[in-house]
């Protein structure tokens, strides 16, 4: 297979993040970014820890975004005659800080919509009991579409003059493309997508304190809910045994008085 073709004297060549190579970067990435997901897994309490079905609904949404945003970067960064590892880099730091905050704003948004709709199955880290598949895919399309709005934001912010001048910060000359390679779509990858993938994953997964059960007719039961029928239920003999005390004493009072009321009558001999 021929070597890429080198642009403008330094950096990777044309084509790199797409060649064997790249490729073989990219997917040990991944098997290295999800493994911190299943680590975080293991770091929640015992009690509230996610079975494999759900961990791996929570973990798949997020991997059908992540990789969305993998392939729009490498698309971008091999569009211009640029450097592509500078402006795949680019792209990433740019997905890693203000793509957070929009990811973020985004499913704050949508949960608040879903919420307020009722659209029970539709809720981030909720999918039913038993979990249902067509929940999940709802879920997985609402968060494809945050990431598509994501994406879209930082193109536009790309297209600001000066952007593409951030590659002057790497060395002119590069004596090993497959090092600059390396870093660009593996170690630095890495590192940040230890970050985010802890942040979107505790984002998108069931909060813990809302312990919100869903039956089958999509409704939600509320733990407040629960308390509050058990406390009825708990409640509602004692305050029938205290009001039947109640009517007996006021039954006993009034015969109490009606037998004071009576006139005493004294013989005198």
């Amino acid at each position: 297979m021929a070597a890429p073709s080198r642009r403008s004297g330094h950096g990777c060549g044309s084509g790199a993040l797409l060649g064997r190579f790249g490729v073989l970067l990219q997917a040990l990435l991944a098997l290295c970014s999800f493994s911190i997901l299943m680590l975080k897994r293991y770091k929640e309490p015992k009690e509230e820890r996610r079975p494999w079905k759900i961990w791996f609904f929570d973990t798949f949404k997020q991997a059908i975004g992540a990789l969305f945003i993998h392939l729009a970067n490498i698309f971008l960064s091999d569009l211009t005659k640029e450097d592509p590892c500078s402006l795949y880099l680019i792209n990433f730091l740019l997905d890693a800080t203000l793509g957070m905050l929009l990811i973020w704003l985004g499913v704050k948004v949508v949960s608040w919509i879903v919420q307020r709709k009722k659209y029970t199955y539709l809720i981030f880290g909720e999918y039913g009991d038993p979990p249902q598949a067509t929940a999940w895919i709802g879920q997985c399309i609402l968060y494809l579409l945050i990431m598509i709005f994501e994406k879209t934001v930082i193109s536009l912010v790309l297209l600001i003059p000066g952007w593409t001048k951030l590659q002057q910060i790497f060395p002119d000359y590069n004596p090993n493309p497959k090092l600059e390679l390396a870093l660009v779509t593996l170690v630095v990858p890495f590192i940040v997508n230890a970050i985010t993938f802890w942040v979107v994953d505790s984002l998108i997964m069931r909060k813990s304190k809302q312990k919100d059960t869903l039956d089958i007719n999509g409704s939600i039961e509320t733990p407040q809910a629960r308390s509050t029928e058990e406390s009825q239920a708990l409640l509602s003999p004692d305050m029938d045994f205290d009001q039947s005390e109640s009517d007996q004493n006021i039954s006993q009072l009034q015969e109490t008085n009606q037998k004071m009321k009576q006139p005493s009558y004294q013989v005198i001999i």
